[in-house]
């Protein structure tokens, strides 16, 4: 397969992240791959994007449009997704706060694989990697143009009138 293939450390990632942490295994799972199937692209690329989950297979809408979820089974996911990275013949991205696996994975693969931090997938994440930059800040202080009449309006809406 031509292209990135991105591999995401799955408990790695919704462990770390506040909007998932404390939710059931399942419903870890679940999240994130919602997540990535409607924002992978935006959050990661272009390219493949697998999820490799800890155990074993549980019933569920796991496996959507544009994500994979792979279970590690008998294995340990780093060990599958050692496995991934050394098989893919295309660059490989491995997104986990793991130092281990990303060694492990350099090691096998070499050092131009690219390693990602685990927020970059959080639900208040906004941008792609290669997106980033520090933002804007023009003559509104980097608020948008009309912010003035925005407020105006959202407080006439929102907040009560006077005497009322």
């Amino acid at each position: 397969m031509t292209g990135m293939l991105f591999l995401v450390d799955g408990y790695n990632v919704t462990r770390a992240d506040d909007a998932t942490r404390r939710l059931l295994p399942d419903d870890q799972r679940l999240a994130l791959m919602r997540r990535l199937a409607a924002r992978g692209r935006g959050l990661l690329g272009t390219g493949r994007i697998v999820v490799v989950w800890d155990k074993g297979f549980n019933a569920g809408d796991e496996s959507l449009t544009g994500v994979e979820a792979i279970f590690s089974l008998g294995e340990t996911a780093d060990d599958v997704i050692v496995r991934m990275a050394e098989n893919e013949s295309g660059p490989v991205t491995i997104v986990t706060a793991d130092r281990e696996l990303k060694s492990r994975v350099r090691e096998r693969k070499g050092r131009s694989t690219v390693t990602l931090p685990t927020s970059v997938l959080f639900e208040d994440a906004d941008q792609t990697h290669a997106k980033r930059r520090p933002p804007q800040h023009g003559a509104y202080g980097g608020l948008p143009k009309g912010h003035a009449d925005i407020t105006k309006e959202l407080a006439d809406v929102w907040l009560p009138k006077e005497g009322s």
